[in-house]
């Protein structure tokens, strides 16, 4: 037993981290570009307006990707590379680029799994109140159906939002992601109400506009709880989706209103908020996806307080630490992926997965990775335990293909399987990226 003969193989980026050529063909201002311009909140000020150039060196990017045996690319569009406004005319030169690209890819034998928004908000539409607007599930509704209309002839997986906790929670109520902003618990979840309003419409979208079959998921970020003990398992399996106090990482918030069509009780209780909403959006709210896309690279051990509640532990002093400071609990691919099967029955992809390590070049020109090629390995044998327990896991897909702009971190963190130079553009496969190929052609018989 292990991981079924179709599983899917693959490695992920988004569009703002790798595409660079911000102000290159006829692409628009997004939220992100401008909080590069004004530096204050980037580190060191850095910005990713040339950054990884995969705009201009993607077929050697893909070269690359088949050298390592990937047999799929997960990766965004940018919404202004279309629409430079959000919406209105089309730019020619953004779908040239995607048609290009997904062409390269299917040329290569690698099949493209699309994500139609990462965190990269038209800068024109946030003016206009961005997702606290009522009209901006319409924007977004509009934007899927084109991206149908242009691609789904050659692209069959669609991956609608991509975590919801972070250009949210992290865009809108803590400020710690463009646009940098710190709103009420009330106006935050109009916000969340109106992004799952959004994934609603876009997905009926893409259905009713798609050239072909298509299957449709979310990608959300997790923080799992695992068991400290094996008598706290049902304990912390229940623990993952009751909402916590002030916390849109609870992973409930935007699955339980997906797929049940309706809202995880103490929700708003939990951020002590006054949340008010049309229960018949609850209608538009459900959708009928075919997979949910979990992005998971760490865990939280939890065990019972005693009082039929749970407590978190603290990790020891040996607990090894990742370059973003997370910590390294290869067993949150065995525990959220079999969490997450039996509360909603749908079929799994981890769409991301992977480790920062402070790395560069050795004196022979390669990048000796071996943590990172451990952490792979180990977060792996535990997703095939899950697999082997009866979770329907379809894929994984390694974060990320290449080193890119890690956001507030700017490129002070590097999760690739390929260096790159940023002065240079040169790219340089790691170690790791050769131990994956390896790791891929045994379809994960010898973790």
């Amino acid at each position: 037993m292990g991981f079924s003969e179709k599983f899917v193989w693959g490695a992920a980026t988004a569009s703002y981290q790798v595409e660079g050529a911000a102000y290159e063909g006829g692409k628009g201002e997004h939220i992100w570009d401008v909080a590069c311009k004004r530096g204050r909140d980037i580190y060191h000020f850095h910005t990713a307006e040339s950054g990884c150039d995969h705009y201009h060196r993607f077929r050697e990017d893909v070269a690359i990707m088949k050298e390592t045996g990937l047999k799929a690319y997960r990766f965004s569009l940018s919404w202004t590379r279309l629409f430079p406004d959000g919406r209105g005319e089309l730019n020619p030169e953004g779908v040239r680029f995607y048609n290009e690209l997904i062409d390269e890819l299917l040329r290569a034998g690698i099949e493209p799994y699309v994500t139609l928004f990462h965190w990269d908000y038209p800068y024109q539409l946030y003016l206009r109140g961005g997702w606290l607007n009522p009209d901006s599930p319409v924007w977004f509704e509009e934007y899927a159906a084109k991206v149908a209309e242009l691609f789904s002839d050659r692209v069959k997986y669609f991956i609608t939002v991509n975590e919801p906790q972070c250009f949210i929670g992290l865009g809108l109520y803590k400020g710690e992601h463009a646009p940098f902003l710190k709103l009420s618990p009330e106006e935050a979840l109009l916000a969340w109400h109106n992004a799952l309003k959004a994934n609603g419409l876009a997905v009926r979208a893409l259905r009713a506009h798609a050239k072909q079959p298509l299957q449709i998921g979310i990608a959300i970020a997790n923080d799992v709880l695992m068991p400290y003990t094996q008598a706290d398992a049902a304990l912390a399996e229940a623990e993952n989706f009751i909402p916590r106090t002030d916390n849109f990482f609870t992973n409930s918030l935007f699955t339980d209103p997906v797929v049940f069509g309706r809202y995880p009780e103490g929700m708003a209780e939990a951020f002590g908020a006054e949340f008010i909403y049309d229960q018949a959006d609850m209608e538009t709210i459900k959708c009928d996806i075919d997979f949910i896309g979990l992005n998971i690279y760490h865990g939280s051990y939890v065990k019972s307080d005693g009082k039929g509640g749970a407590v978190r532990v603290t990790p020891g002093m040996n607990m090894p630490l990742t370059d973003m400071r997370w910590p390294v609990t290869p067993e949150s691919l065995y525990y959220g992926p079999k969490a997450f099967y039996k509360r909603y029955g749908l079929p799994i992809y981890i769409t991301e997965n992977g480790v920062a390590v402070t790395e560069w070049p050795s004196a022979d020109g390669g990048v000796h990775d071996a943590a990172r090629t451990e952490y792979i390995r180990g977060y792996l044998r535990q997703l095939k335990r899950a697999a082997e327990d009866g979770a329907d896991i379809r894929g994984y897909f390694y974060w990320s293909f290449m080193d890119n702009f890690e956001w507030a971190e700017g490129f002070s963190k590097r999760f690739g399987l390929v260096y790159v130079d940023y002065d240079t553009k040169q790219r340089i496969p790691k170690d790791s990226a050769r131990a994956y190929r390896d790791i891929i052609a045994a379809n994960g018989a010898d973790l």
